[in-house]
């Protein structure tokens, strides 16, 4: 039985897969991010606005001024639990390294233009993936110790 995995299914089963993952979790995280900081930014610059009118008798202004106050403190606190920025840049990255990886192997330039070529192209795609995933388990360990020491502080 022959054990040696094949290349084009390897890049099939594996690195196509998780480059397709990558890219569709980074559109994911940027359409999230940008939405998320477009409110904010509309809703902060709404404020300094509208306080113009509280003084002009309109009491309902002020009820609005802090439920914008209020959402953009939501909205921000979103932006650094779910870090859709960093999480988008990340997975972009790890996306278009994958790709790199792919295209030198199949075009067996630089490392690849050897007899070893699959199974360095192997270790060089499950590393870059190995690291993505400890930078996210990192982050998202980061990310709980915060939020429990802020709420122990409270």
């Amino acid at each position: 039985m022959d054990n040696t995995i094949k290349s084009e299914k390897y890049i099939q089963d594996r690195v196509n897969e998780q480059i397709h993952w990558y890219s569709t979790m980074s559109k994911r995280n940027q359409r999230m991010y940008k939405l998320l900081k477009t409110i904010e930014i509309v809703f902060a610059a709404l404020i300094p606005f509208l306080v113009t009118f509280v003084s002009s008798g309109f009491s309902s202004i002020k009820v609005i001024v802090g439920i914008l106050g209020i959402s953009i403190t939501i909205i921000s606190s979103l932006l650094a639990l779910y870090r859709f920025q960093e999480n988008w840049l990340e997975f972009r990255t790890t996306a278009e390294s994958l790709k790199r990886e792919k295209f030198l192997f199949l075009a067996r330039v630089n490392i690849y233009n050897s007899d070893n070529a699959l199974p360095l192209f192997v270790q060089r795609v499950e590393d870059l993936m190995s690291k993505e995933n400890t930078r996210w388990l990192h982050n998202m360990t980061k990310k709980a110790y915060e939020s429990k020491s802020s709420c122990k502080e409270q």
